[in-house]
């Protein structure tokens, strides 16, 4: 096998770091459908729609929805709108300082089911499937535990963390040096790079040596993928500010308390209680998830009153899993092949 010389690789090392920025994610034609606040709704423009049923992609508060849609060939949303499905997008957008006051009951009581509404309305259907991963995954869910919404026809759940007990974020902020109140009542957001820097600590040596030290391999061989380094990298490192008030309930209620998995988070009076989730549901786990490990995933199961339940457990990790170089073979396909199967004109299961 040739290998680079070694000024020659350097070179080319040092160019895909200080290059990143400069990759295009995000990157299918999309039209904005409505906006509140930081929140806006986009549609992606497509002429192959064949399912009556739209899907509302959701995602986290702590990273950029992009990964939905990371680059040409290696997109989620490109591989929906190939498969006919007319694919909406929940973008949160960067909160500031003037939003220190959203809480999550502002997401899951507002935000959500307005989104839900204007998704509906554009496409001129009754009913819709949400489809959220990590923490989108539990605001999709607190909003079907919280309501019996009957709009929401599908529910896929990705990732999804529910039961904190023993996870590694539990760990940390459980301890009495950890003042969750005392950092939110100083600061209106939590800074992204800060997060960052945590998801980051929990694996520390794959994330600052091992990701650089395959790409240095494989710009030696020759073998380095600049497009797909790049995208995820950019990815990564952009992350958004965590609204004081939600950020101090994220923390008390699913890992301080593990509140959610007992039925005690109560939004505005009404209590989110996961046996409400009646929906055609499809969770899916990643054998290798640190974030969102498949134990803390699979109590949900037990506590649902769906009839009709699909559980998907792949390898990998809480983000390879499904913007990984596998992803569009062996997972996105089964997703596909769920969603068709319930995103006709029949009635609802």
């Amino acid at each position: 096998m040739t290998t680079r010389a070694p000024f020659a690789a350097a070179v080319e090392f040092a160019n895909v770091l200080l290059t990143q920025d400069e990759a295009r994610i995000g990157a299918t034609p999309k039209d904005v459908v409505w906006t509140h606040r930081c929140t806006t709704l986009y549609r992606y423009r497509s002429d192959r729609r064949r399912h009556p049923v739209p899907v509302l992609l959701v995602f986290a508060l702590i990273n950029r929805p992009e990964i939905f849609d990371l680059r040409a060939g290696s997109s989620f949303v490109e591989f929906l709108l190939e498969e006919g499905f007319d694919v909406f997008l929940l973008d949160w957008g960067r909160p500031g300082d003037e939003d220190a006051d959203v809480g999550l009951d502002d997401y899951v009581c507002d935000w959500l089911p307005w989104g839900i509404r204007e998704a509906l309305r554009a496409a001129g259907q009754q009913d819709l499937t949400l489809l959220g991963w990590c923490i989108g995954g539990v605001l999709c869910a607190m909003h079907a535990a919280l309501c019996e919404d009957r709009r929401v026809r599908n529910l896929a759940l990705l990732t999804t963390p529910v039961d904190t007990d023993g996870s590694l974020y539990a760990h940390w902020v459980r301890r009495d040096s950890f003042d969750v109140d005392a950092l939110t009542e100083t600061l209106p957001a939590m800074p992204g790079a800060g997060i960052d820097l945590a998801n980051k600590l929990m694996k520390p040596v794959t994330n600052f040596w091992t990701t650089y030290r395959k790409l240095w391999e494989d710009v030696q061989a020759g073998t380095s993928r600049r497009d797909a380094y790049q995208s995820m990298a950019k990815w990564v490192a952009d992350n958004p500010p965590f609204p004081a008030r939600a950020f101090r309930e994220w923390v008390t209620w699913m890992y301080q308390r593990n509140e959610l998995l007992a039925g005690r988070i109560e939004l505005r009076g009404e209590r989110v209680d996961l046996a409400r989730i009646d929906q055609s549901l499809l969770v899916v786990t990643a054998g290798d998830d640190h974030i969102a490990p498949r134990a803390g995933t699979m109590p949900l199961l037990d506590r649902v009153s769906s009839r009709d339940l699909t559980h998907l457990d792949r390898p990998g990790g809480h983000i390879g899993l499904m913007a990984g170089g596998k992803a569009r073979d062996e997972i996105w396909p089964q997703i596909a092949d769920w969603l068709g199967a319930r995103s006709d004109a029949k009635e609802k299961t």
